[in-house]
């Protein structure tokens, strides 16, 4: 019988920089949303954290915020801070695998953009109404505005807008 209880887990950064959202086009090579525009992100892995000393006697703390920051340097050389939750979101792909995203949203601190080309192939700076311009995975857009609204100090769950 499959484990009912393993899921990829997914971290995905909605970076601000001067009141634009970050954007990346995933490559197409990607198995999975090949030529869509998403927001830098990756999985969790237990190098992450297996190779650190833990905080407390059983625990590693700040584990998610830690692959957000590398997988973004990773994927588009920028530093991010003042990470914070956004929402989140289950699926079972095609493949069937099931993922667990965690989206949340972050400053750009700094850093030049150096795409991963195996990764993404090009990114944009954009307004919440330049993304309606892109071919956005479903949902995306939907997180951006949360973001927006956020930033605004307005805090709702995911909703379709």
């Amino acid at each position: 019988m499959e484990n009912k209880y393993l899921h990829e887990v997914v971290m995905t950064a909605i970076i601000v920089k001067d009141g634009k959202y970050l954007i990346t086009r995933r490559s197409p090579q990607k198995k999975r949303f090949p030529n869509m525009w998403t927001v830098p992100g990756g999985k969790l892995e237990t190098d992450d954290y297996v190779s650190l000393p833990k905080e407390t006697k059983d625990y590693w703390y700040n584990v998610l915020e830690k692959v957000l920051r590398r997988e973004v340097l990773e994927e588009t050389g920028l530093e991010i801070e003042n990470i914070e939750y956004v929402t989140s979101l289950s699926t079972i792909h095609a493949d069937g695998n099931p993922s667990l995203v965690i989206s949340c949203m972050a400053d750009y601190v700094s850093g030049e953009m150096k795409l991963q080309a195996d990764e993404t192939d090009q990114c944009a700076w954009i307004t919440l109404d330049e993304a309606r311009n892109y071919d956005l995975i479903d949902g995306i857009y939907d997180e951006l505005v949360m973001a927006d609204n956020r930033r605004r100090g307005v805090k709702t769950e995911w909703k379709r807008n």
